[in-house]
């Protein structure tokens, strides 16, 4: 069917009038779902997604991901966050869910960011409090939620170096040496005991921020189809992408309101690392079936491979450390 079949298809299996789509605009942004917003004729707003057909290349962990968007949708707006509410009963065909309002954050003046990354930090926190089932990624994509996180963890890193030897991902170590590194410090992941709610993509793209009258505030937390069961240190890489959210005060701040502040013991430090390395692998080896094009890939690799060097680096002098220690 084409873009305007499939979008009243849509509504109508959301139990909506088809007849009532007024317009549908291509949204972008989006890495590997179709997305799009369906403006009806009473003025109510709608985003559709739909993932690629099956043959299109993809990374291990991307089969059905809509069904792990849809559930960070009902996790967090039960957590009292902003975020889409899925409309109608989501499948791994398509996802329908309401339109949240605000534009992706971009450049904001320093009177603004502060208080905006407080909140931000306020709204992870609730995240992070909501308790799962298990841990892993709740699509299935890799197999069922594992009971522990050093088994679920461990098989996401596997799944991703894999990925990197199936498509012969350019990596700035070979594929063997980031396996060796990462095992050095899987027995630290044995530290978390409670699956909590990760959304993991949780970069300035995927926060929108709203202009009010009382000014700016953060209207949604969108894209959470990379959402995982697992340590609530996982998404401080992508609040921080690129960077160090030890160095975000604001945020900080925020978060500790509502959970306490964090502690970056020497576990927490050991386990920051292994999720960069994680994050970052994922963000050079997808480029092979992306293919987003030699400026954008030239421009990964020269932004995410040091990062992935470093975090690589952090992991072996921590090893090294903790063998001096035990002789």
């Amino acid at each position: 069917m084409d873009s305007w079949e499939r979008a009243r298809w849509a509504l109508e299996r959301a139990g909506l009038s088809s007849g009532s789509l007024a317009e549908r605009r291509a949204l972008s942004g989006g890495t590997y779902n179709a997305v799009e917003e369906l403006r009806l004729a009473d003025g109510s707003r709608y985003v559709l997604k739909v993932p690629p057909p099956d043959t299109v290349p993809a990374l291990a962990y991307e089969r059905r991901l809509l069904l792990s968007e849809a559930e960070f949708c009902r996790q967090a707006v039960g957590a009292g966050v902003p975020a889409p509410r899925t409309v109608g009963e989501p499948g791994d065909g398509h996802l329908l869910m309401t339109y949240c309002p605000g534009e992706p954050w971009g450049d904001l003046p320093d009177g603004e960011r502060g208080p905006l990354r407080q909140e931000l930090g306020r709204m992870v926190a609730r995240l992070h409090a909501v308790v799962g089932p298990g841990f892993g990624y709740p699509s299935g994509a890799l197999g069922p939620l594992a009971p522990d996180w050093r088994t679920a963890f461990t098989g996401m890193y596997d799944a991703v170096l894999d990925d990197a030897r199936r498509y012969r991902a350019w990596l700035p170590r070979p594929v063997d040496e980031v396996a060796r590194v990462a095992r050095t410090v899987f027995d630290a992941l044995d530290d978390v005991t409670v699956p909590r709610l990760v959304h993991f993509d949780l970069w300035q793209g995927n926060i929108l921020v709203e202009r009010t009258k009382a000014g700016p505030r953060i209207g949604g937390l969108i894209d959470g189809e990379r959402m995982l069961w697992g340590d609530p240190l996982a998404d401080f890489v992508s609040l921080a992408l690129l960077g160090d959210i030890r160095r975000d005060e604001d945020f900080l701040a925020g978060y500790q309101e509502v959970r306490g502040g964090v502690e970056f013991d020497e576990s927490a430090r050991r386990r920051l690392a292994l999720y960069r390395s994680y994050l970052y692998l994922i963000m050079l080896v997808e480029t092979v079936p992306r293919a987003p094009g030699d400026e954008k890939v030239a421009w990964v690799r020269e932004a995410v491979a040091p990062q992935l060097t470093d975090a690589l680096d952090e992991i072996g002098r921590s090893a090294t450390a903790a063998a001096d220690r035990n002789g």
